[in-house]
Order: structure tokens, then sequence, then C-alpha cells
């Protein structure tokens, strides 16, 4: 495993490089200008869970009570609680909502820096209530962030899932390989096509089933590569129709994303430690002891709030980091200063993932729509003038300095829609795009199960098959889904149901906070 992928801190070099890292190059997005927006996906055992930003945070209870509202039975906050916490492993130990005996690694951050510590206070002097486990009883508010970090090293789902099973006589690893197709007999999958190392092509041979976890952009790239999709495109790319399913690539979700800077006026930021002889130091303290600044993802403050009356749960994610970086080079700004992002956590836009064509080895089209719904440009200019609220409060007076971006002078909603346009980005949380359901529901792929409608001995299991993208980052989702479907295709019962009270304002309708 790559020393840097191991490195907390080492995330923006990471994902500079395309050494792990596919950097799909999306469509002009007609709502940004027609700018073309990256999208990292993780080149390497692990996934994107050994490139992505370490934070830890599960989403909603009611993204799931949604979610079993959409048509996916047995996948209700009480049903998926008990997967959550068979899965980690948290530093906070075990109550209620955690758990404390799982392969997955899960740090409770203890920020120490000034920028954070106001951050969090900020909130609470603003009347966001505060939380002590954004995952737990209480999502809403400020607190404390958790990541999948352990002993100074990330903590990816290779490590906490492969690693222990790696000598296992029935588990082959084929790495620098990529699947071609899947192989089916009538309509039931057999097999997958691959090239391998050495360009070769080879077939691998299913006893039972065949799970596709490429995630949402490599699972319906592949199965519509295969036959299984919109017939439509299919035939304009040249693909003989196996089974069509209108919805494979469709109902893409993402987080919009928009960052605000800040001079800091007291030399407290991270900036200096990114001076090339610092690095080193910090370099050489992380290998020697696995702490420092590199154990850190530098996102230890979070807070997930709602927008606005009427909103019955957080719909914003206002996320700092103690350091800015340059948005095109991703580069450090040569000043003491500080960066707050504002997420969009559940944008009306629906994006889609086509094929180029059919040749496997050309990336897919991905258009993600980006603003292309005005609500979530609404959305987005609330969450700017929130942030702008919460940096004026007392605990940012002796930090805040000028607003670098976008600037003092940017109020009105055309000077905002102008900025949206110019710099709206992704927080890498591509979803939904072979989604649970009923057969009788046009748009799903998969049932509760995982099992492709229309075709036998075939699952998917990622991101791709969230009915919709949940309120926070979707690693913990992700992985909780993926253990969940483990005792289905085991053929165990699943887990006993845990009933839990979970915090809800209940003045939602009359207050934004």
């Amino acid at each position: 495993l790559s020393l840097s992928l191991k490195m907390p801190a080492a995330v923006l070099s990471n994902l500079n490089s395309t050494k792990h890292n596919w950097a799909f190059q999306g469509e002009p997005e007609p709502e940004l200008n027609g700018r073309r927006i990256q999208h990292d996906r993780g080149k390497t055992i692990g996934g994107s869970s050994s490139i992505n930003g370490m934070v830890f945070i599960r989403g909603h209870a009611l993204d799931y009570e949604g979610w079993q509202q959409a048509g996916c039975p047995g996948w209700g906050y009480s049903d998926v609680l008990p997967y959550f916490k068979r899965m980690e492993t948290y530093s906070g130990g075990r109550d209620t909502y955690r758990g404390d005996k799982g392969p997955l690694r899960v740090y409770r951050a203890d920020p120490k820096d000034p920028i954070t510590q106001a951050f969090i206070k900020a909130g609470e002097e603003a009347g966001y209530p505060t939380t002590d486990d954004i995952s737990g009883y209480r999502q809403e508010g400020f607190g404390v962030a958790d990541r999948t970090v352990y002993n100074g090293e990330r903590w990816s789902s290779a490590r906490a899932y492969l690693d222990p099973v790696r000598k296992r006589s029935n588990l082959t690893i084929q790495t620098q390989a990529q699947v071609q197709k899947l192989v089916f007999d009538g309509t039931r999958a057999i097999g997958v096509t691959y090239k391998n190392s050495a360009g070769t092509l080879q077939t691998a041979y299913a006893g039972k089933e065949i799970i596709l976890s490429a995630g949402a952009v490599g699972s319906p790239h592949i199965l519509m590569l295969s036959g299984v999709g919109p017939a439509a495109h299919l035939q304009d790319m040249g693909i003989d129709v196996l089974c069509d399913l209108p919805g494979v690539g469709q109902n893409l979700n993402d987080h919009p994303d928009f960052v605000l800077k800040y001079k800091c006026k007291q030399p407290v930021s991270f900036w200096p430690k990114t001076k090339p002889l610092a690095k080193l130091a910090a370099g050489i303290q992380w290998i020697t002891t696995r702490s420092g600044i590199v154990a850190s993802n530098l996102f230890e403050g979070l807070g997930c709030i709602r927008s606005g009356p009427g909103v019955e749960y957080p719909d914003l994610q206002i996320i700092i980091s103690p350091i800015a970086v340059d948005d095109a080079t991703w580069e450090p700004l040569q000043e003491h200063a500080f960066q707050i992002h504002v997420g969009l956590m559940r944008a009306h836009s629906r994006g889609k993932i086509e094929l180029r064509s059919s040749d496997p080895s050309d990336p897919p089209r991905i258009l993600v729509n980006y603003l292309k719904d005005a609500r979530d440009r609404e959305l987005m200019r609330k969450g700017i003038r929130l942030v702008r609220d919460l940096v004026d409060q007392p605990a940012f007076s002796e930090l805040k300095g000028d607003e670098i971006f976008p600037g003092n002078n940017v109020r009105s909603n055309e000077d905002l829609d102008q900025v949206l346009n110019t710099h709206t980005t992704t927080q890498w949380h591509l979803s939904c795009t072979a989604r649970m359901g009923a057969a009788t529901d046009k748009g799903a792929v998969v049932d509760a199960s995982g099992r492709v409608h229309g075709i036998s001995g075939l699952r998917v299991v990622d991101a791709s098959i969230m009915p919709f993208v949940t309120n926070g980052n979707i690693n913990a989702p992700t992985i909780m889904l993926a253990e969940k479907l483990s005792d289905d295709i085991l053929g165990h019962a699943p887990l006993s149901r845990i009933e839990s009270e979970v915090w809800h304002n209940t003045n939602f309708e009359s207050c934004q906070r």
C-alpha cells in the first residue's frame, strides 16, 4: 500500500495525481458556465475510501426513513442502525448508537487549533445547537467531526475488511485489471471478462452470484457495456440490448460545494506547516510516531444545519479547514487563512452517466446538472449567507480578517449567482445511478437486496444503489449498505432492529435554528 495512501494529510496530493485516482472529467455543466468538473474516484484497493477526505458521518435518521418510503423495505433507520454499529469500532466507545467491535476504525477528532474551536463556538453563539455526536442521537448542530483514521493512518475499507483476510485460500485479488463486460447465459450473469495487467483478455466465472461494486460511475458503466440499461442509448452505442432498464446511469446525485475563504488575523492557521522545511519535519514526525499535522485530515469541525424554517432536518453541511487552498491548484494560499465549505445535502437537480462509446477503455460521460433546479441555486445562496453570519459571531472576532473569496462586495443574488457559476464544485459524493426500488418502479435498477431487475445471478452493492444521497459524506452509508447486504448474500437473517430515539426540532416549521 502506497505510503501516501496511509497519510491522512496527503489527501490533496493523492487527488492531484492519477496514480490512484481515475480523475474523470465531467461534461460541460450548463449552469456552471460550461465548466467541466473533475470527478475524483479511487483507482486502488479500497476504492474511493482510499483517497477521500476521511470524514465519517452516517447521515440523518430521516434519510433512511425516506429510503424505505421510496420502495426499499428493510432500509429504515431502525433496520440500518444495527449495521452501522456492527461495522465500526468507535473511539468514543459503545452506546445505543455506536459500536466498538467492528472492522472499521472511527476516530473522534480532538481539535486543538483555535480556528476549529472558534468555528464550533460560533455555531453556539449564532443560536445553533451543539452536538456531542453528529452520527448519534443528534445530527443537527455544530460539533467535532469523526474520521476514518486509526493510530495516525487512514483506515480505508481495504484496511478494515480486506487486509485481515488476504491470506484466505479462496480469495484472489487481481489488480491492474479492467472489466470489459459481464458474461451472460440468457439473462443469468455467469462471469466477468476483464483485461489483466498484461492486456490479455480473461474471463472469471461465478459459482453462485456476481457482486458488482464498481461505484456510482463504474457500476452503471459496466452494466451498460454489458447490454443492461436504457435500450435506446445502448442501441445508439451499437450494443445489443440484453435487458432494457431505463434507470441505469440516471438519477445521478451529488452534494454541490462552495468554498468561502478568509484571512486569519492571528498566525494560527496551518499555512506555515506546509512550507518545505516544516513539511519535511512533519513527515519525519509522522513516519516515526504517526502523530502531528500529517495524522489529521484537516477537517475536524462540522455543522449540520437547516437552510430555513419549514425544513424538517439539516440540508446544509458546513465544514471548516484551518488552511485555505487555491481552487485551481489545491496549493496552500501563501498567507494565514482558513476556508469554510458549504455543501447542499439534498439537491433537487439530477444528472446522468452515459457511455461515450462501446469501448470499455473510454471513460463514461458524467453530467451532474449542478444548480439546474433553481431551488438549488437559492439554497446555495442561503448557505453562503449563513456562513457569513457564522463568522460574524464573537468567537471569530480575533481571527477573521477580510473575506478573500467571494469578497465582501459580493452580496446581491445576481453577484452570488455569478460566483456560484464560476466556483460551485463537487463534494465527491456521486451516487444513486443504479438505485434501489420496486420492480414496478421504471427508474429502479435493483431491488432492496441489490439484485438487478430482470437479471438473475447479479447484484450491485455500492453507492450507486442509494435511492437518494444521504445527508453528509457517503463513505459511512456505503460501507453500511455493504454490511447489510452481506447478510442477505450469505443467506443470514438480518440483524434485529434497534428502535432508538433521535433528536428532532419540533419547531422546525417556524424557525431556522
